[in-house]
């Protein structure tokens, strides 16, 4: 039985719904663009306005973290019950960058709100996301009467993750004993569509490499030499040649390994999503499916493995004909990985999968980008139903489907660090324009996040106990 009656919830979220929008649209108006350094001292106010607003919440502690780079801001609200679980939430506070010229129909830092939309950078990635957490532990205390949270409630929201996290998993390592949880809910993601609300059950790794493949000391003449050395575009060629199967399976021996396998449950499950290939493929430009046989196109951009050449390069580019074998030829790939799959161990396999094509005469240099592990939470999990459930609630009894992203995020780093099953509520929706001009949230739908969050803390308190 429920000790937050929806009611109560939304009546409070009713009366300060006004002031709610209002701090919201305050915060959109600082430019916290992190990958832009002109906008530094932007990113640390949008951190100090945080750490106020938290305070002025009701957080007894609020702080602002340094890191190498952009400050984090890390907020906790003991719950005063014993036998509380501990529940941390994870956002961030910075956005991509954004002008009127890139095509925004109004200044992309001046929030306009129309049609029931709310349009700003920021306002759905992911600002309006982790402030809809203020609101709702209010609604939660005074439905339930209470003076603290249900369980132990940590913040911790970023200043970096627009510019790919890259001192992150430092920051949670430094401060493990402060992050401690039981478990983690990120609101950086959303929902299937504004009718399918959805849970995001898990996120896809991420590996990345360069190859540079060097031949001849210089480029020489194709027709003195060409036959009797070594090509190190053919051999560029042939490595791509080889990453996939006649299955569009990737061919790296050993790279399947441990992999978390989808269950018929879960098949059933993204079969039921109202899926439309066609519409699909559009936002795509593509023309054309194409993947590894035996699965659906949703189970391989969210539950598959995967190999992508992103680049290839090398010899004459210009206008013409120039008759030469190049002195160098250089790949880019990248790799999403999923549950099961070692970020290290995929290093390891794909260093000897090189080795083992390129001939003598070729020498070859590896280069890894920042690796991001994958993480997946059970659908039979304690606390993954709980956010189903409270999610159900604010969306009137209506049945809560599943999901998985295909991208990558700082997300696993929690995991790794803390030891904890990550959770992912959010209330965006595809139409939102993360990144693109004319960003907006659905205000409906981001007051259905506040009152998913005023159901949630009691929802966990039971769930994790």
């Amino acid at each position: 039985m429920s000790d937050t009656p929806d009611s109560a919830v939304r009546t409070y979220i009713a009366q300060y719904r006004a002031a709610f929008l209002d701090d919201l649209a305050e915060w959109l108006r600082i430019p916290s663009v992190s990958a832009q350094p002109e906008h530094d001292a932007d990113v640390r106010r949008s951190a100090e306005w945080l750490a106020a607003k938290l305070k002025e919440t009701g957080f007894p502690v609020t702080e602002v973290w340094e890191t190498a780079g952009a400050p984090a801001v890390f907020a906790e609200w003991p719950s005063g019950d014993p036998d509380a679980p501990t529940v941390l939430v994870y956002g961030h506070h910075d956005v991509q960058p954004a002008a009127r010229e890139d095509g925004w129909h109004t200044d992309p830092f001046e929030p306009v709100v129309k049609d029931g939309r709310m349009y700003a950078r920021g306002a759905a990635d992911d600002k309006g996301q982790v402030f809809f957490h203020t609101l709702g532990v209010r609604a939660h205390l005074a439905a339930t009467g209470r003076t603290a949270p249900a369980v132990n409630l940590k913040l911790l929201v970023e200043g970096e993750e627009e510019s790919g996290s890259p001192h992150f998993r430092a920051l949670a390592e430094r401060n493990t004993d402060r992050l401690a949880a039981d478990a983690v809910i990120v609101s950086d993601t959303g929902m299937w569509s504004e009718t399918t609300p959805t849970v995001c059950t898990g996120m896809r790794g991420l590996a990345e490499c360069e190859i540079e493949l060097h031949g001849p000391d210089q480029d020489i003449h194709s027709g003195s030499f060409g036959g009797a050395v070594p090509n190190p575009a053919t051999v560029a060629a042939r490595l791509v040649a080889a990453l996939h199967d006649e299955n569009e399976r990737v061919a790296i021996p050993g790279f399947y390994d441990g992999i978390a396998e989808l269950t018929p449950a879960e098949r059933e499950l993204l079969a039921e999503l109202p899926f439309d290939e066609s519409e699909w493929l559009r936002t795509a430009a593509s023309r054309a499916t194409l993947g590894e046989a035996g699965y659906s196109t949703l189970e391989r951009v969210w539950a598959r493995p995967t190999a992508e050449v992103n680049g290839i390069g090398g010899g004459y580019q210009g206008p013409g004909g120039k008759t030469i074998i190049p002195a160098s030829a250089r790949l880019k790939l990248s790799f999403r990985l999923v549950s099961g799959q070692d970020t290290d161990r995929v290093e390891e396999l794909i260093r000897s999968w090189v080795a083992s094509l390129v001939p003598a005469g070729i020498r070859h240099e590896i280069t890894f980008g920042g690796a991001t592990r994958p993480c997946l939470t059970p659908l039979d999990h304690p606390a993954l139903q709980a956010v189903a459930r409270s999610m159900s609630r604010a969306f009137d009894g209506e049945k809560i489907r599943f999901t998985r992203e295909g991208g990558s995020g700082p997300a696993a780093d929690l995991q790794d660090v803390l030891g904890a099953p990550v959770l992912f509520l959010g209330i965006s929706v595809p139409s939102d324009g993360w990144h693109a001009p004319n960003e907006k949230v659905e205000l409906i739908l981001l007051l259905k996040g506040v009152e998913t969050t005023a159901h949630l803390w009691g929802e966990l308190a039971r769930a994790l106990r």
